[in-house]
C-alpha cells in the first residue's frame, strides 16, 4: 500500500492533519489500534466537547521552549476552528471564561472531522496497529495489522499517557526515540490533587463541597472551583495549578478571595461581639467547611473572646490556607500529559522533525500542554492544521 502520508493515530489533531493533508492533494492513510476515532472528544466537557477556547494565546500553553507554540497558533487560530464549526451549522455556547462547548454533543465535532476526511478522500482504518517502521530511501515503511504500508510523510499523533483506560499508550515516544529524539520528562497534567493523613479526612468528610477558591503556589495562580473529594481536592482551579506543582510543593489556597477575612472579623467583633465564630464563618464559605475549619483548629466562642492575633490565625485558614499535597491521582484521571516530544528537535511552522526528514509530531505527544478550558483542543487543531498543510 502506497500513501502520500500515513498517519498514526485519529484522536483530534490526527482527524484535522489528515483532512488537511488531503485539501492539499495528498493520498492519506490515518490509522489507530481503537475502535472508534476521536475517543478523547468523545467524553470531553461532559460530553460536550470544550473544542476552543476564544483566548487561546501562548501564555495559556506549558513547554521547555515557550515560544514553540506561537507560530502554530497564528497560522490556525481559535476563529479559524470557530469558522470552521460555523460552516457546518453546529450550534455552540460560552460557558466561562472563554470556553466553548457544542450545545447539543461532541459527536457534533467528530462528525464534522470525520466529514471533512470524507470529502477529501482519506482512508481511515480504526482498529490497526503499527508494529515496525523502517525508513528506506527517503520512504517510511510501515508493518500494521492491515499489511505492509510505505510512505513519504509519517505523522504520529499518538497522544500521550492520560486516561490509559482509552487506550493511551508510551507508543508516540518510543518512535520519537527510535528517530534519535529526546523526551521532556512527562507527568501527569490537569489532575486532582492527594493528601494524607487530617487533610485527607478532611476532604473525605466534605466530599462533593464545592467553592470558588483562589489555588497559588509560587510561580502562578488560578481563581476558579474547587471541589472536596475523598481522595482530596479537584475542580477546575486544583486541576489548572496541578499542571504546575512540583511533588514536596506547598499551595496556597484563598477559600473566600473576595473577601478581606481578617478586617472582617475585626469589624465584626467591634459591631457584634457576642456573635459565635461559626456563624460569621458560614456567612463567608460553606456551613460544613465553617464547622469543619472550626472543629479542626478549635476556634470556639464568641467575637468578643478572641484577641487580634487570634482573629488573624482564623483568617489566614480562610485568605492562606498552607496545605501540602501528597501527590496526584495520576495518568488515570489526568486530562493531559505534560511533557513529550522535545520541541527543540522540530520545525515550529510544519511539527517536521529535524532528525528525520518526513516525520512529523502533532497534538499531545509533544512538549506542549495547555490550560483547562479548550486550550489543548486548539494546539491539537493547530498543529495538526500546519503539519497537514506541510505534508
Amino acid at each position: 500500500m502506497q500513501y502520500d502520508v500515513i498517519i498514526v493515530g485519529a484522536g483530534a489533531a490526527g482527524m484535522m492533519c489528515a483532512s488537511e493533508a488531503g485539501k492539499c492533494g495528498r493520498k492519506v492513510w490515518l490509522v489507530d489500534h481503537a475502535k472508534k476515532p476521536a475517543g478523547k472528544i468523545r467524553i470531553s466537557g461532559g460530553g460536550r466537547c470544550n473544542f476552543t477556547n476564544i483566548n487561546a494565546n501562548p501564555h495559556a500553553f506549558i513547554s521547555k521552549n515557550p515560544h514553540f507554540c506561537k507560530s502554530a497558533l497564528a497560522r490556525y487560530s481559535a476563529q479559524d476552528f470557530i469558522d470552521m464549526v460555523e460552516r457546518y451549522n453546529i450550534a455552540y455556547h460560552e460557558k466561562k471564561l472563554g470556553q466553548l462547548f457544542c450545545d447539543n454533543s461532541a459527536q457534533d465535532i467528530i462528525s464534522m472531522l470525520i466529514q471533512e476526511c470524507i470529502e477529501v478522500d482519506v482512508k481511515m482504518d480504526m482498529q490497526t496497529s503499527v508494529t515496525n517502521i523502517d525508513v528506506k530511501d527517503g520512504h517510511y515503511i510501515l508493518q500494521t495489522t492491515h499489511g505492509v504500508a510505505e510512505c513519504r510523510s509519517l505523522v504520529i499523533a499518538t497522544g500521550g499517557l492520560s486516561i490509559p483506560k482509552m487506550g493511551a499508550t508510551s507508543y508516540g515516544y518510543q518512535i520519537a526515540k527510535q528517530f534519535g529524539h529526546s523526551i521532556i520528562s512527562t507527568n501527569a497534567g490537569l489532575v486532582p490533587l492527594t493528601f494524607q493523613n487530617e487533610l485527607l479526612e478532611m476532604c473525605s468528610k466534605l466530599t462533593g463541597l464545592s467553592v470558588e477558591a483562589e489555588i497559588s503556589n509560587h510561580r502562578i495562580s488560578f481563581a476558579e472551583g474547587m471541589l472536596f473529594t475523598h481522595r482530596g481536592l479537584s475542580g477546575p482551579s486544583i486541576l489548572q495549578l496541578s499542571s504546575y506543582w512540583e511533588k514536596g510543593e506547598e499551595v496556597t489556597v484563598n477559600l473566600a478571595p473576595e473577601v478581606d477575612v481578617l478586617s472582617l472579623l475585626k469589624e465584626k467583633k467591634l459591631t457584634a461581639p457576642k456573635q459565635d465564630i461559626q456563624t460569621i464563618l458560614s456567612e463567608i464559605i460553606p456551613k460544613r467547611l465553617a464547622a469543619k475549619i472550626c472543629e479542626n483548629y478549635s476556634f470556639n466562642g464568641r467575637l468578643a473572646d478572641f484577641s487580634n492575633l487570634k482573629l488573624e490565625e482564623i483568617s489566614c485558614c480562610i485568605n492562606s490556607w498552607i496545605i501540602r499535597p501528597s501527590g496526584t491521582e495520576g495518568y488515570r484521571t489526568a486530562e493531559v500529559t505534560l511533557g513529550g516530544v522535545n520541541t527543540n528537535e522540530l520545525s515550529s511552522k510544519t511539527m517536521e522533525s529535524k532528525l528525520s526528514k518526513g516525520l512529523f509530531f502533532i497534538g499531545e505527544v509533544v512538549d506542549v500542554t495547555g490550560w483547562l478550558g479548550g486550550y489543548n483542543f486548539q494546539w491539537a487543531w493547530s498543529s495538526g492544521y500546519v503539519a497537514g498543510q506541510s505534508v
